[in-house]
Order: structure tokens, then sequence, then C-alpha cells
């Protein structure tokens, strides 16, 4: 784990990467995301995310986000999606927002239910009942004006909380790709062969589209434990010992994080993994030093 074994495996060729962001819920949480998104401009992602709060409780901070990126940057914004609270024409007509506002790519969830991660989704009158349907509609919605997204859609390498086994898992992720979807990005994860355990059995059934692994940057442990109980991901016994007694020292949790989020990929580039979408949690230090650590530098500001 150490930053010297990161720095001489690094090559020239470096991965790609996109980044995940979530909607502001106060001004002063708008401008430390606006200087978030500033600083990891320059290393020119593939493409930037905006989610969603539970039930949809942002989605109107969600749409100013991605606009406003859309309008004042050269980042590529994607937009969540998702099926909740809405009714299918109330859905279609956010994803009408977004084309006008010069966005092209979609993040199409079924979504958190309005109590939070956890809670028991319930289908809104009216509305699309799973991904599957809103990748669907949105494939479906006003073809003969050629709004046709670019849409991602999410993944799980270890068992969801709601999964009915793997059989069904695939083929549920199967039959979005069959809806439209054009890449997955998978829940987070810290064992690389977690990764590539669920690559080869979505692989088998038939999902050829690509497979981005999600990469988690959270030096909060005891937040990262409440997440991975409510996702279902796995946090290795090893995980637990980097952090133990570092509940009072950001700056080595800080640390830990980034070598941890590095070495991961760098095992994953081994088996020719390429691209990364990393959950910055609005830190751009973080990111920006995993990147570092990846071997990326930024790219020189273009001329006006």
């Amino acid at each position: 784990m150490s930053t010297l074994s990161i720095a001489d495996r690094q090559s020239d060729s470096a991965p790609s990467v996109s980044f995940e962001f979530f909607p502001p819920k106060s001004d002063a949480m708008a401008e430390r995301l606006w200087q978030t998104v500033q600083r990891l401009e320059p290393m020119a992602p593939d493409f930037v995310s905006v989610t969603y709060g539970a039930g949809g409780s942002t989605r109107e901070r969600t749409h100013d986000t991605v606009k406003r990126i859309a309008g004042s940057t050269l980042l590529l914004p994607a937009a969540h999606l998702t099926c909740v609270s809405a009714t299918k024409e109330e859905v279609l007509d956010v994803a009408d927002g977004y084309w006008d506002a010069g966005i092209r790519h979609i993040v199409a969830l079924r979504g958190d239910a309005t109590e939070g991660m956890g809670a028991a989704f319930q289908r809104h009158p009216g509305g699309f009942r799973d991904s599957v349907e809103l990748i669907a509609g949105l494939r479906e919605h006003r073809p003969e004006l050629g709004k046709q997204f670019e849409i991602s859609v999410s993944c799980y390498p270890e068992p969801h909380p709601d999964s009915l086994g793997w059989d069904q898992d695939i083929a549920f992720l199967k039959a979005k790709q069959d809806a439209g979807a054009d890449r997955a990005i998978s829940q987070f994860f810290f064992e690389p062969d977690t990764y590539l355990r669920f690559l080869e059995r979505a692989r088998a059934g038939g999902v050829t589209m690509p497979i981005i692994p999600g990469i988690m940057l959270q030096p909060n442990f005891k937040g990262l434990k409440r997440i991975s109980t409510l996702c279902g991901a796995t946090l290795p016994d090893w995980l637990h010992r980097l952090y133990e007694g570092l509940d009072d020292d950001e700056e080595t949790r800080d640390l830990v994080t980034a070598n941890v989020a590095a070495e991961l990929c760098h095992k994953l580039a081994d088996e020719a993994v390429d691209k990364f979408h990393f959950y910055t949690l609005n830190r751009a230090g973080l990111a920006l030093s995993t990147c570092r650590l990846l071997g990326m530098k930024p790219r020189p500001a273009q001329a006006a």
C-alpha cells in the first residue's frame, strides 16, 4: 500500500476518469462544489455526473448544477434521473429540460425511496416501474426530434440488499442494455477480484456494454461503514485496520484514502481496466491526489 510502490508502477499511459458530485444543500456547499469543479476541470475527465438526493429531494439543485457546469466549463455533465416521486410525463419533462440546457448524458436510475437508502421503493402512480422502463422511455421519447441521450446505468459487483440472486441481477443488467443503456457504472468495492468476478458473470450473461468500476473517495470511515451497510458493499478487514485510530486525524485519513483508491486502480489496470469513475463527495483534493498517484496530470488551459 506504499506510495513508493504505486509510483514505481506508473507508466506513460494514464487511465481516463470520470467524477461524481452531489448537489449542494446550502450556499456554502454550493461554493465548495464549484471550487471542486474548477479544480478538477483541468484533469479533463470523460464526464462528470451529478446525483439526486434520496427520493429526488435535490432535483432542482441537480438541474441547476448541471446547467452551470454545461454553460461555464468545458466539462461534459451527466445528470442523474430517477423514477422516484414523479409520473412518466414529469420525468420526461425533466429530461427535456436537460436537453434544452445542452446536457446530452443521463444516468438513468430507479432511485432511492423518499425515506432514504434502505427504505422500500414504492412506484409512483403513473410513474416508471424501474430503470429499465425509464431507459426505454428515454429512447422512445420524441424520436422525431432526435433527442437521443447517452445513457449510463448502475450495477452492483456485490449483491444489492434487494438482490434475488446473481442470475436475476445479471439478467436485469442485460435488460438495461437491451433497453438502450450505453454503459454501466459500478457501486464501489475494495477488492479487485470483486469487480473482475462480476465482470466475468456479466459477460457470460450477454452484457457487452462497458462496465466502469466505481471508486469511493470517502475518508470518513464511520460514514463509509454506514453507506456500505445500505448498499451491500464489503469492507475488508485490512481496510478496518488501516483506518483504526484515525477518527481525529483527518490528514492521515486523506492520505490513506487516496493510496487505497490508487492501489485498487493499479491492480485493476493490471487486468486491462483503463477507465475509472470516482465518487468524489465534492472533495477536490482527494480526487486530485488519487489522479496524481495514477500518473495523471492536469492538461494545459486552452487559449481563449
